[in-house]
């Protein structure tokens, strides 16, 4: 599926309005995709499962009108999947810890969000030094296995889905939390997802199958907030509200309407709670 002609104007890639420039950093396990957009205090922004930075790039355009905003790719998201690459959460962190430091950010925000939501909580339990604040978004303490998400690995590993697949646009569907009516949105979500080889995102979805940081969000000394859709089916609200309850001090707030890429289809409203508990951040260190 490609982006109809008429609705590029508002969705095209960021690198192909000449907006950006897109650049390698040299990390542990191979080079890792990163680009820096706008000014002010920094904020690291952490993608999900699949899609990469390109998925989260409506997002970022919105807080780098009042931040630095550093965009970061997941080892894996544009190669093959015959690279022999481990896909845990706690292996990109440490890619991201390193990042951190070649860029010379200095106590950057960091924003997580899904399996970045994991990846973030990972950062900021084994490298606290490397978070300055915590937005989590659609994730939660461990990875809770279902049926669907079962299924999906199973249909990832075994069979070759061609780009058109309706067994896994349906499942993009689902990541709305109701059926979405057909559109621009909707066509650059698929396109999106579908940059990521599915062996690299079934390598993820096993990599998740070991991550459990409940015993150690004590250790999480950042300021935290949680943002969690209403209508999320991949991680309930109420599971949400539970990681945001056991990170100490942490703050919840529910998004309206959104689901699991609320970051997308509220990120008005995402940006908008992001930039105030920066802000509540600033002033109470006055």
């Amino acid at each position: 599926m490609r982006l109809a002609a008429r609705h590029r104007g508002s969705w095209l890639d960021l690198e192909d309005c000449g907006l950006v420039e897109v650049d390698r950093v040299a990390g542990r396990f191979g080079s890792i995709e990163t680009v820096r957009m706008g000014r002010g205090e920094p904020i690291v922004l952490l993608p999900g499962l699949a899609g990469g930075w390109r998925l989260m790039a409506p997002l970022a355009r919105l807080l780098a009108r009042r931040h630095e905003v550093v965009l970061v790719g997941l080892r894996g998201d544009r190669e093959l999947a015959g690279t022999p690459t481990r896909q845990t959460p706690a292996d990109h962190a440490l890619d991201v810890a390193g990042l951190i430091g070649r860029l010379r950010l200095e106590n950057p925000a960091v924003i997580g969000a899904s399996f970045g939501g994991a990846v973030a909580l990972e950062l900021a339990t084994r490298f606290p030094g490397c978070v300055g604040s915590l937005t989590i978004l659609g994730a939660e303490a461990t990875f809770r296995p279902s049926l669907g998400s079962a299924i999906l690995l199973s249909a990832l590993e075994r069979i070759p889905l061609p780009r058109t697949s309706p067994f896994l646009n349906q499942f993009f569907n689902v990541l709305h939390g109701c059926r979405p009516e057909p559109g621009p949105l909707v066509e650059f979500l698929v396109n999106r997802c579908w940059d990521t080889d599915q062996g690299v995102i079934a390598k993820r979805l096993r990599g998740l199958e070991s991550f459990d940081v409940s015993e150690r969000l004590w250790e999480i000394d950042a300021p935290t907030l949680v943002l969690a859709g209403t209508k999320d089916v991949v991680v309930s609200t109420s599971r949400q509200k539970a990681l945001a309850s056991q990170v100490p001090g942490a703050a919840f707030q529910a998004v309206e309407g959104a689901g699991h890429v609320g970051f997308l289809t509220h990120r008005a409203e995402v940006a908008t709670h992001v930039v105030r508990f920066l802000r509540s951040r600033v002033a109470s260190a006055c």
